[in-house]
């Protein structure tokens, strides 16, 4: 069975001073084959667990579905060639079932190659394949964030990162209630995609998209393609701790998504839709004085 995290013995050495064995926790690294009615679609190397989620949260990211009940089914399948455990079940292979009338995915996109844990549009025939678009709209999603609030989400979700504070080595993301400040799922993997396609797949099955009135929080930088996955579930605020690419920015504008990075309480940096981010008033008016006053 697939393991989350790996023991491993390790030489500790400490310049000067003494050097140390012990045993040490790694984040678990699988390959995991996507299968779409029988026929490979992705193959991605992800942290072990909530596998499903991770597969119908890619379907909803590459448009095949848009909701929880367009997935049957996903069972386990033996290896293929070409991945470790040929012939048995070593949990690396999922075979997802589309409910009846749900159209395939193109066979021509299938990622036919590994994808490592950082690259999740490698394989893509051509950046325009990768601008689906979707069957939601952020852009008139009305929700108001508090700037406070939003500042605070980064270190709610390092709390909740179990699997970090054990081996330092993973990514997460957490989909927050804008009204509450509170999470309502985090989960975790070594692919900074594979964590938020998690994310979404839970909100998938639980009949939750699209994802109005939610912050979207990515433990690392905001690319392009995480801006794209959070587009096409319907997240109207994408936070990440990290900064932007230029095209993550550029997609924002386009969709009508509220982008910002470097969420670091009691700071952050609004890159697109900024409409939706509320400072304190008396604040806000304080800055404006002294930017008037300078």
């Amino acid at each position: 069975m697939s393991r989350v995290t790996v023991r491993r013995r390790v030489r500790r050495l400490t310049i000067g001073g003494r050097t140390a064995r012990r045993d040490d926790l790694l984040a678990g690294e699988e390959p995991l084959e996507i299968r779409v009615g029988g026929r490979s679609y992705a193959v991605t190397m992800r942290t072990p667990g909530h596998d499903v989620e991770l597969a119908t949260g890619f379907l909803v990211s590459e448009g095949v579905v848009t909701a929880g009940d367009q997935v049957a089914g996903a069972r386990w399948c033996a290896g293929s060639p070409g991945l470790p455990g040929v012939g048995e079940n070593t949990y690396n292979v999922l075979d997802v079932a589309l409910a009846a009338g749900v159209r395939p995915p193109d066979p021509t996109l299938a990622r036919e190659f590994f994808t490592s844990s950082a690259c999740g549009l490698c394989g893509k025939a051509s950046i325009d394949a990768v601008r689906t678009r979707g069957a939601f709209t952020v852009a008139d999603d009305p929700v108001r964030v508090d700037a406070a609030t939003l500042a605070a989400l980064p270190g709610r979700l390092r709390a909740a990162q179990d699997v970090f504070a054990r081996t330092g080595g993973l990514h997460a993301a957490g989909l927050f209630d804008v009204a509450t400040g509170e999470a309502l799922v985090v989960r975790e993997d070594v692919g900074r995609h594979n964590a938020v396609d998690k994310v979404v797949g839970w909100a998938a099955a639980a009949g939750m998209l699209p994802l109005r009135g939610t912050v979207l929080v990515v433990s690392g930088r905001a690319s392009f393609e995480l801006t794209q996955k959070a587009v096409m579930a319907g997240v109207p605020v994408l936070a990440a701790v990290s900064a932007p690419s230029s095209l993550a920015a550029e997609l924002a504008d386009e969709a009508g998504l509220t982008l910002v990075g470097f969420v670091r309480d009691p700071s952050l940096v609004v890159y697109a839709g900024g409409h939706r981010v509320v400072e304190d008033e008396d604040a806000a008016a304080g800055d404006e004085r002294a930017g008037d006053a300078a």
